[in-house]
């Protein structure tokens, strides 16, 4: 028996594969059948209505008996043109039943061909041919089903789908499963719902574990409504059944959705772990997720290896905020690094201006003097006051108080309001008092350190 499969790939904001496998039909007299159902095919018909029992003649046997030794050397072409013979022939396959016969054998020889559209011709007589046994007929139905779908003639598909489910006896998951799909393709996306779903309870009932391909479609259905518990739900489902990378993903973007930060960050750490991460934007979203955590240390590690790893462009934005991480975490040694790095990439001063911070905190008081002062050069700081407050500091720390009051009113002619204006006036007050003081222990001859400006 030959298995066929046609990929149908939906374009939803999750990516979901649905398959129709294309079940090749049963070249022999016994009819056209699905695998999965000849084992029930007896209890399936037991209690039928008896009714008499069809057969072939022996001159049309005989005919269709030379045509089986050509299906099984797969001469196609030879077989189908010798169904075409018979076919034509008044006198050889005359009752509505060795009909059937013909159709179902020349559907085979077209499916063998992957001539579809021909196949479904030859199936659709077998389906509405009069001497067809119910039986036949019924499974006969579900072939078409599938070939309509490989030909993506989703309405017909559902037509004969559809009757075969109110005929069929036995109806399995992957039967439901199939018609969901059409359904989907349809656009009918409540039946869908309701078709996997049925599929869904009918697997967990016997308690056997629905198949992946499932709880895919219903996860695609419920998030295209926008339920995102539910699609979590799903996903909490597959991740520990079906464990894979990109569900984890999934799990993790909508875990954000929900505002639930520590389960996001868990899932993307799991994932990240794992060597899953490969793009810059899922590295530094997971290193926003630590910042936000208050855990910059790992932030920090996270970019840092990133860029180790040619993952994360050493660009300025990525280096500041390597650089603000560092910072917080209290590594100023690692946070000077990156940030230097950072402002030699910016065009505004905004960066030196940072740096003129962290020198200062280092007690560099010349390195904070000559980033605060090119920052005031370069231009484009956020907050200019602070920055003339940092190199009016660093000035006091360096005994130049003449120069740290010029900063200091530079800082309080930038000042936003009042409470901006507070400490540049403080400062002014105390530059004025300690260099006066200094220079006058200088004046009776004490040994005061200068201006140490560089």
């Amino acid at each position: 028996m030959v298995n066929r499969k046609r990929i149908i790939v939906l374009c939803t904001a999750l990516v979901l594969p649905l398959t129709f496998p294309v079940v090749a039909p049963d070249g022999s007299l016994g009819g056209v059948a699905l695998a999965a159902e000849e084992e029930k095919k007896e209890k399936k018909y037991a209690n039928a209505k008896t009714r008499q029992r069809e057969s072939v003649g022996a001159k049309c046997g005989k005919a269709l008996e030379s045509i089986m030794v050509s299906l099984e050397e797969e001469r196609w072409a030879e077989s189908l043109q010798a169904l075409n013979d018979v076919e034509a022939s008044t006198k050889t396959c005359k009752s509505d039943y060795e009909k059937t016969q013909i159709w179902k054998f020349a559907g085979y020889v077209y499916f063998s061909l992957d001539d579809f559209p021909n196949a479904i011709k030859a199936y659709r007589k077998v389906v509405e041919g009069v001497g067809t046994p119910p039986e036949v007929r019924l499974d006969t139905r579900y072939t078409l089903a599938q070939l309509y779908a490989s030909e993506e003639d989703y309405r017909n598909a559902a037509v004969q789908l559809e009757a075969w489910l109110e005929e069929a006896t036995i109806i399995g998951a992957d039967q439901r499963y199939f018609l969901a799909q059409i359904y989907y393709q349809l656009e009918r996306k409540n039946d869908a719902l309701k078709m996997v779903e049925a599929a869904i309870s009918d697997v967990e009932s016997r308690g056997i574990l629905p198949k992946e391909r499932f709880w895919g479609l219903q996860r695609v259905l419920y998030y295209e409504k926008n339920n995102y518990p539910k699609v979590i739900q799903i996903l909490e489902k597959m991740v520990k059944h079906y464990p894979k990378w990109s569900y984890w993903k999934q799990l993790g973007g909508l875990y954000g959705e929900r505002e639930r930060e520590m389960d996001r960050l868990v899932a993307t750490e799991l994932v990240y772990l794992n060597g899953e991460l490969q793009k810059e934007s899922e590295v530094m979203s997971l290193a926003y997720m630590y910042l936000g955590a208050e855990a910059p240390y790992r932030a920090a590690k996270i970019i840092d290896k990133g860029m180790g790893d040619g993952i994360v462009k050493r660009s300025a934005k990525n280096l500041e905020i390597l650089g603000t991480a560092w910072y917080q975490a209290r590594e100023l040694d690692n946070a000077v690094s990156a940030l230097e790095g950072a402002s030699k990439k910016s065009d505004t001063g905004n960066l030196q201006a940072r740096l003129a911070g962290i020198y200062l905190d280092q007690g560099r008081d010349k390195e904070a003097y000559k980033a605060a002062r090119n920052a005031a050069k370069k231009g484009g700081v956020k907050r200019p006051d602070s920055n003339y407050l940092v190199m009016g500091n660093a000035l006091v720390n360096l005994n130049c108080f003449k120069d740290a009051i010029v900063a200091f009113k530079n800082a309080l002619k930038r000042a936003k309001d009042k409470k901006s204006e507070k400490y540049p006036r403080q400062w002014i007050k105390f530059s004025q008092s300690e260099g006066g003081r200094l220079q006058k222990l200088r004046d009776v001859g004490l040994d005061i350190r200068e201006c140490g400006k560089p």
